[in-house]
């Protein structure tokens, strides 16, 4: 199921997901694009570890420095 979403929704959730004091079983954090075979492993991993805790939706956010999570953006997607 598709959710449309304002940009400041997204913006306001990202604030909030950078607020944890670091990654967890439903959030991670990621620089660069990944393959995409290892995406497509990292979201099954982080639904089925949110569903267990839980949570209603797990979250990869691309273009955030792990150890401070400090938005520095990113190079390029996987194609």
């Amino acid at each position: 199921m598709a959710l449309n979403r304002s940009v400041g929704y997204i913006v306001g959730l990202v604030r909030e997901l950078c607020k944890l004091a670091s990654e967890s079983e439903w959030v991670e954090v990621k620089l660069n694009s990944q393959q995409p075979q290892e995406f497509g492993e990292h979201v099954s991993a982080l639904a089925n570890s949110a569903t267990l805790v839980g949570k209603p939706r797990g979250y990869v956010i691309w273009g955030i420095s792990g150890p401070d999570y400090r938005v520095v953006g990113t190079g390029s997607f996987f194609i």
